[in-house]
């Protein structure tokens, strides 16, 4: 099965509102493994990043300024993804954009041209009903190395969004049980008990604090006062 995980970056946070893509990455997978195939864009969007959009991903207009349009890079993508799954975490999300950025040029929706979406966002939050799901939170739930993370960015993101789908759905391969297997007899005395590991809590910083409060308020000023983490406190 050809699967791609694909990330978006944007200039805010809505394509209603004439924002656009102003990077894409995709990596290819094939039976549950990294290709080493991939595709990744930077696109200039032709108009304005918000503040709050900027503070996210770290991305500037100017960087942007000798960047191909996206209508210069579509067939390249299309080809890229055609007849694959897509594995996207929060897919209404880069789907939407990707779909305002086919209809500007008069193209059919992501969704006709590959096999099926599945949204890791949805999927975590089936596995880990009332946790953190972002993607920082599975890395640090499956142990899964982020420390490159310190802005988000899409290449970087679907490389860690590969080992967090693999990491999800790493036991459906483990539920096969042979057909001749037996099981295995214990008596009490070779019985091992196995001991947990004591729950590791780590706090936050002062710098991190610092800057997730920064975060905040720029989501809380691009969305109007929307942004519920911070009324919540």
């Amino acid at each position: 099965m050809r699967q791609i995980v694909l990330d978006t970056e944007t200039t805010g946070l809505d394509p209603r509102h004439g924002h656009r893509i102003i990077e894409v990455a995709c990596i290819e997978m094939e039976n549950r493994r990294l290709t080493g195939h991939h595709l990744h864009k930077y696109i200039n969007p032709e108009r304005e990043i918000d503040e709050g959009a900027q503070a996210v991903h770290g991305i500037t207009l100017e960087f942007l300024a000798d960047k191909p349009k996206f209508a210069d890079v579509i067939d390249e993508f299309l080809d890229f993804i055609n007849g694959a799954e897509l594995i996207i975490h929060n897919a209404p999300f880069d789907l939407g954009f990707l779909n305002a950025e086919l209809a500007r040029l008069d193209r059919v929706p992501v969704e006709t041209l590959c096999n099926g979406v599945t949204d890791t966002l949805k999927m975590a939050r089936d596995l880990h009903p009332g946790k953190r799901n972002s993607l920082d939170a599975l890395c640090e739930r499956y142990e899964i190395d982020n420390s490159q993370r310190t802005l988000h960015g899409a290449l970087l993101d679907t490389e860690l969004l590969s080992e967090v789908f693999l990491a999800m759905t790493r036991g459906q391969n483990s539920l096969m049980i042979e057909p001749d297997a037996t099981p295995r007899s214990t008596s009490a005395g070779s019985a091992r008990q196995t001991e947990r590991k004591p729950l590791l809590v780590r706090r936050p910083s002062a710098e991190e604090l610092a800057e997730h409060q920064r975060v905040l308020a720029a989501i809380d000023k691009e969305t109007k006062g929307g942004c519920l983490w911070l009324a919540g406190g």
